[in-house]
């Protein structure tokens, strides 16, 4: 379990190259900055970025693999985990979907700040974005699970990987879906936080079953 900053570090270096610790050392930079003028993260988790954000967004690349494109990140808002994991992957598409204004010019501002050219955004909501095959679905506090499934539905395969992290709700949630499309999913434990935890699955969802 992760438990300071050094640690954080230390295992993102373990997933990343030097160039995407550089490209993070920035986010980071301009995460704090833009914090003052906007609440993109509760200020209390500043001192902790790498371990409650940076660490918390990489781990999913360790749960879906092979890892590959295109990565859909849902609700991105600060930017996790989708813009860390493009940050990360330089190899991989990752597209960002946020409808709120100030957070879209934050996204589109740091991916060019970042030069990240794999990475873009979908600025509004999800059911106004037209549909493609996702390999990976992710989602960090977007909507509860059974709404998050029904509303990504149309971008899912038979062959999509969903990696949502879910908190201390995650078994819950889980427990909450239909019966037949339950095992579908099951609960990883955060390497971050010892209470929260990350629903993995594979599959196509379909909204009507």
């Amino acid at each position: 379990m992760i438990a300071s900053e050094d640690e954080a570090r230390a295992y993102v270096a373990r997933l990343s190259d030097r160039f995407a610790l550089d490209r993070l050392d920035m986010l980071v930079r301009d995460l704090s900055a833009e914090n003052q003028r906007q609440n993109l993260i509760a200020r209390a988790t500043l001192p902790m970025v790498w371990q409650r954000h940076i660490a918390d967004s990489a781990q999913l690349l360790e749960l879906c693999e092979p890892c590959d494109g295109p990565w859909l990140d849902l609700g991105s808002g600060a930017g996790f985990p989708g813009l860390v994991i493009a940050a990360m992957r330089p190899d991989l598409s990752v597209v960002l979907v946020e409808s709120r204004r100030r957070r879209i010019e934050w996204l589109e501002a740091t991916i060019a700040n970042l030069g990240l050219e794999n990475c873009r955004v979908e600025g509004q909501r999800l059911e106004n974005v037209t549909p493609f095959e996702a390999r990976i679905i992710s989602a960090r506090a977007f909507a509860p699970l059974d709404r998050l499934l029904t509303l990504s539905a149309p971008f899912s395969t038979s062959s999509t990987h969903w990696v949502l992290p879910k908190g201390r709700s995650a078994a819950h949630e889980v427990a909450g879906l239909p019966k037949n499309r339950r095992a579908m999913f099951h609960v990883e434990q955060s390497v971050t936080d010892p209470e929260a935890g990350i629903v993995v699955g594979r599959g196509e969802w379909s909204a009507k079953a």
